[in-house]
């Protein structure tokens, strides 16, 4: 394999567009050499849009592509595992759009084929990255808020675009799906831990895609967590961890900008701290790990199987708003 990791991008979404593609463009170790569509003319046009020298009409004729190392797949949520598999099978490494999988069975039947294939797989939470994050968690590790009690998080939008894959439940989609995973994700980065108990209560569209939702968690340390995610909502990102001896606030959590410094405010007892952290691109840090774990033999950062994990508590959540629903319809 040569210095640079030569990835393929499946599929002409936007977050690629805007987001993953010119951070593999930007990175030290990758660059991107071919797109997948299943309408050529469109893959034609992204393609020279983005300066990317291949264009493809299917997503297997990106696969069989042998000058491909890796696939970055941003496909709806139904079809990450199919896609993922497929891209296993033929020799390719993946990083994987959140949520890894429509539900853990999939996740799991995902983490599987990548070992039988011997391929590796991680799941794009860019968030994790940031030198923001790892400040937040060091600090909570080292006393910062004393023993952590409650941690709240947030992350809401508003989607005006009616067709928008995120409000089809058949599609694996909903609040929860799409964003609720960063607020509860962050809460499990944090403690370390799985929650031992959930409750969740959410809004469902006629399409049966969760809307908006907000619920509560229970983690083996005691610590207690709550949050609230939509599409209908007006924009909300960002966290809060208050323990017996301080408080952290981290605003625009998950989606910080990257061309000027972030903050991350503390309060510990009567003193308030802001810390400044410089400017950077998250999603360039995500890629370049992946990248670099395939040029050395190495795990990516965050395992495969932390995603199942995570799809065991996206199951739970969205089992539970559909049942506290369906008591409350019944009252």
């Amino acid at each position: 394999m040569a210095d640079k990791i030569r990835w393929g991008i499946i599929s002409t979404a936007r977050i690629g567009e805007r987001a993953v593609i010119p951070a593999i463009q930007n990175s030290a170790n990758g660059e991107v050499v071919a797109v997948g569509s299943r309408d050529l003319q469109r893959a034609r046009a992204f393609a020279g849009k983005l300066g990317i020298p291949r264009a493809y009409g299917s997503y297997e004729a990106l696969l069989e592509d042998p000058d491909i190392d890796a696939i970055y797949n941003p496909l709806p949520n139904d079809q990450h595992a199919e896609w993922s598999i497929k891209a296993a099978a033929a020799g390719k490494h993946v990083l994987c759009e959140k949520p890894l999988a429509s539900d853990a069975v999939e996740a799991q039947e995902m983490v599987d084929a990548f070992k039988q294939h011997n391929r590796l797989l991680a799941e794009a939470f860019m968030y994790r990255f940031h030198p923001r994050t790892q400040r937040v968690l060091e600090m909570v590790q080292s006393g910062a808020v004393g023993d952590v009690h409650f941690i709240s998080s947030a992350f809401t939008f508003a989607v005006s675009d009616e067709a928008n894959i995120r409000l089809f439940g058949s599609m694996a989609g909903g609040g929860i799906m799409d964003v609720g995973c960063y607020a509860v994700g962050v809460m499990r980065f944090l403690t370390g831990e799985e929650p031992v108990a959930w409750s969740c209560f959410a809004h469902f569209n006629d399409r049966d895609a969760d809307e908006f939702a907000a619920g509560a968690l229970v983690f083996p340390s005691g610590v207690l967590g709550h949050f609230d995610c939509g599409l209908r909502t007006f924009r909300q990102d960002g966290y809060e961890i208050r323990g017996s001896t301080g408080r952290i606030v981290v605003e625009n959590g998950f989606t910080p900008p990257k061309d000027r410094p972030t903050k991350i405010r503390h309060w510990q007892g009567d003193k308030y701290t802001e810390i400044e952290i410089p400017p950077v691109d998250q999603y360039q840090l995500m890629v370049e790990d992946f990248a670099d774990a395939l040029l050395n033999n190495r795990p990516p950062r965050f395992p495969a199987e932390d995603a199942v994990l995570a799809m065991r508590l996206m199951d739970g959540l969205r089992a539970s708003a559909r049942a506290n629903q369906a008591q409350i319809s019944a009252l």
